[in-house]
């Protein structure tokens, strides 16, 4: 599975880092970082998985 942050949507209000610390740190900058991912020509982060564990409450409670 393939985890994406969508940086330039980002508005940093910190609930995926709340709720899945695993995957997710805020920067220095505010905005949400995926760790261990890869930056994409748009500014956006993936990270490949095995298993998406708190990944997809993540994203449920991402308010963009």
């Amino acid at each position: 599975m393939k985890i994406k942050v969508e940086r330039p949507k980002c508005i940093s209000c910190g609930s995926c880092v709340a709720v899945c610390p695993q995957f997710f740190e805020m920067e220095d900058s505010g905005l949400a970082h995926l760790k261990n991912s890869k930056k994409d020509a748009d500014g956006n982060e993936e990270l490949e998985v095995q298993e998406p564990d708190c990944a997809r409450d993540a994203a449920e409670v991402c308010p963009v």
